[in-house]
């Protein structure tokens, strides 16, 4: 199975299916069901946009797993700024290769799954 790792508080953005789609500067052909894994690393002005405690989310871990259904390319701040309410960006996210991966059937673990991230879709 794929896995993805994703930043913390996105990765439980998305587990909890508050985030439905993942932002990535480059595209992929993987269409699936994938784990979505919480890296080490913390995005602390985003927990406080969304209201996290930084010291209470999991990291280093497998939390949860989603379906990737396809994946579209923002050609404008437009389009992207249209679709705020899935990828919960500003438009300071917004470039030429920006793709947005459509998640569907999120679904957080009861417990996570100590491992290590990597870049872009790996094997679990």
């Amino acid at each position: 199975m794929k896995c993805l790792s994703l930043k913390q508080p996105f990765a439980e953005l998305l587990a909890t299916g508050k985030k439905t789609v993942e932002l990535r500067n480059w595209n992929t052909n993987f269409r699936g069901e994938f784990i979505i894994h919480a890296s080490r690393s913390i995005d602390d002005k985003a927990c406080r946009k969304h209201g996290f405690d930084p010291d209470s989310l999991v990291t280093g871990a497998a939390i949860g797993r989603a379906r990737v259904t396809h994946v579209k390319m923002y050609m404008s701040r437009r389009g992207f700024a249209a679709e705020r309410h899935k990828h919960l960006a500003d438009s300071s996210y917004f470039s030429k290769n920006t793709h947005g991966f459509s998640v569907k059937g999120a679904k957080k673990f009861r417990k996570p799954v100590p491992m290590k991230g990597r870049l872009g879709f790996f094997d679990f």
